[in-house]
């Protein structure tokens, strides 16, 4: 695995079009509401990031990429603000993720070392309910093709999605460097 060190950069702003108080951020944050009382804009100066509309990396997820978002909210159709951001490495290498039907690695399992827009199309699989990401960095999606809510998986076991709200994916991503 090769992991490219960069500086990753987002400005939160409190009010839409880069207005009000702003938070300069250039890495993980659990909880930035002891800097703003709330942020409705934000320009992503470099990296690739997930936001959250809770605390502590929960609630929905959202992919921002290099860019400036003057109204976020009304973009993603978002009815919370970011309350959390999480840096996404850039990663330069192979893809490979397993997934499986059922928690805790159970029932029908696939290898994935690319995109796949639908779990059912390909496989015949219903939904995916486990996996182990082995290298890069996904986006996985509530719903066939990259629709609904999202959720980020990194390298490592991913046992069982009852504690993400009992979602079952139906679609996943990998994360690319073209986003750096």
């Amino acid at each position: 695995m090769k992991r490219l060190t960069l500086n990753f950069q987002v400005t939160f702003y409190e009010d839409r079009n880069f207005q009000g108080r702003s938070y300069e951020c250039m890495g993980d944050c659990g909880d930035f509401s002891s800097y703003l009382s709330r942020c409705h804009s934000c320009r992503v100066e470099s990296g690739c990031w997930m936001m959250y509309d809770r605390p502590n990396y929960t609630g929905n997820g959202y992919f921002f990429r290099r860019g400036e978002y003057a109204d976020y909210m009304s973009m993603f159709g978002m009815s919370n603000w970011i309350r959390s951001c999480r840096m996404i490495p850039m990663y330069r290498g192979s893809y490979r993720m397993r997934i499986y039907e059922r928690e805790n690695f159970m029932g029908q399992m696939y290898e994935l070392t690319d995109d796949c827009d639908s779990i059912m199309d390909r496989y015949r699989m219903p939904h995916c309910q486990s996996c182990h990401v082995m290298d890069g960095h996904w986006l996985m999606y509530e719903q066939p093709h990259y629709r609904g809510r999202m959720w980020y998986f990194r390298p490592g076991e991913y046992r069982s999605f009852s504690n993400m709200g009992g979602m079952r994916f139906m679609s996943m991503r990998r994360i690319m460097d073209s986003c750096y």
